[in-house]
């Protein structure tokens, strides 16, 4: 649709008071329109299209307050060096009895190391030629142990999913604690970056969260048997009994979702109660809730579960629905939350930890625009129907490398300011 035509649907066919109106003029707002405002002020530093609109910027300012802004510049993954790592406590935990995980770990084979890096090479290419800086980490050796004076790996894990460390949250970028032995030095990878955007914008902040110790201490044993089917999974996860004790502070950034002042925080194996409690602390003057969704046996990251795409709509993954009492914070403040298309898929890709949920796992680009794997027919579908514009990715064959199209990205710089999307609380 032409730019006038998508004006007038979004600010006809309802009064200035109706709770339609007031979510179409948000996401328009979001969306670099506004009905009664002059456009804002183009940024300095950036580059005007043909179109007039700015481009990305030539220098780095980091700014990111949710999930669907237009988004202008972004970390994309590397799957150099990728490890299937060595059995640990978490690890045992989320890999399913039946999976092709088991009993393996090393260097993962390098024709799929090609592949994935092939297919995260387009994706970037293919953000930037829609106007989005794109960078990359530097990638550590991932073959080395990860070893401290608590504990003792053979290997680490790799530098796809950038999402899964760093969290971004206004000027800040912060490193998240982990949950993974394996995982403990990942946050090396973009530091180069960090360096870099530090010396670039004076505003930005680099935070990182207190290093866990990940002693025994932090792990259930009961988790390690390989006894324990599915159904005592799902009965655990209704009880709020996961992998992780409350030993320590312990989060991974894809376990949380940023509203603008709030922040949905998933607990579950990944994240616990005490690293929810820090994320409160650390960020005061956000609101922060924690979220569960009974029907994973395995919830780690929240983002093949939750995926909120413009201001009042979320989908929600239908095996693992949002509990009725955490509903009301967002029925209470308009927002719709619709049941995600079925995955086109019926098992993951091999070697791959995640679930054929990753369908749902996209990247909106802006309140109109989503890129959604390219296989998954269904969830496109969908999003045509929810009036998005679906960019397809091709990205399957790295999703075993650590996620989909949102674990694959970090942002750095999103248009648009810290807005109270829950008024009503």
């Amino acid at each position: 649709r032409s730019k006038c035509q998508t004006v007038w649907m979004a600010s006809s066919c309802a009064c200035p008071k109706s709770k339609g109106a007031r979510w179409r003029q948000k996401i328009l707002r979001h969306a670099g329109f506004s009905l009664f405002q002059p456009a804002p002020a183009r940024q300095k530093g950036a580059k005007l299209d043909r179109y007039g609109k700015a481009g990305p910027l030539q220098k780095t300012v980091v700014n990111s307050w949710n999930e669907w802004d237009p988004l202008k510049h972004v970390i994309v993954g590397r799957a150099d060096d990728g490890h299937i790592p060595p059995q640990e406590p978490a690890l045992d935990a989320k890999v399913p009895e039946d999976s092709d995980m088991r009993g393996q770990w090393g260097r993962r084979p390098q024709e799929t190391i090609d592949r994935a890096n092939e297919l995260l090479d387009n994706f970037a290419a293919l953000l930037e030629k829609r106007g989005v800086r794109v960078d990359r980490p530097t990638c550590i050796d991932h073959a080395k142990p990860a070893t401290t004076p608590d504990f003792h790996t053979d290997s680490q894990f790799g530098c796809m999913p950038p999402r899964d460390v760093l969290l971004t949250v206004g000027s800040e970028i912060l490193e998240a604690t982990m949950s993974y032995r394996c995982r403990w030095f990942e946050y090396l990878n973009y530091r180069p970056l960090m360096q870099q955007y530090w010396n670039e914008d004076p505003k930005f902040r680099h935070e990182a969260a207190p290093k866990p110790r990940l002693t025994d201490a932090d792990y259930h044993p009961d988790y390690l048997s390989d006894k324990i089917g599915v159904e005592k999974r799902l009965q655990w996860a209704a009880e709020k009994f996961f992998v992780t004790t409350e030993e320590e502070p312990l989060f991974d950034a894809a376990d949380v979702l940023r509203f603008g002042r709030d922040l949905v925080v998933q607990h579950g194996f990944t994240t616990n109660l005490k690293g929810i409690e820090w994320i409160r602390r650390h960020f005061p003057d956000h609101r922060v809730h924690a979220v569960n969704f009974p029907g994973d046996p395995y919830p780690i990251h929240i983002d093949a579960t939750f995926t909120p795409l413009r201001p009042g709509l979320i989908l929600n993954n239908p095996q693992r629905r949002l509990p009725e009492d955490q509903r009301k914070m967002f029925h209470d403040n308009d927002w719709e939350i619709v049941d995600a298309a079925q995955p086109a898929h019926n098992s993951p890709p091999p070697l791959c930890y995640s679930s054929t949920w990753l369908s749902m796992n996209v990247l909106v680009l802006d309140p109109k625009t989503v890129c959604v794997e390219a296989s998954e027919v269904y969830q496109m579908e969908q999003m045509d129907k929810l009036g998005m514009e679906v960019v397809p990715v091709e990205l399957r064959d790295a999703y075993a490398f650590g996620g989909g199209l949102h674990c694959c990205t970090a942002d750095v710089f999103r248009e648009g300011s810290c807005e109270d999307f829950f008024p009503n609380l």
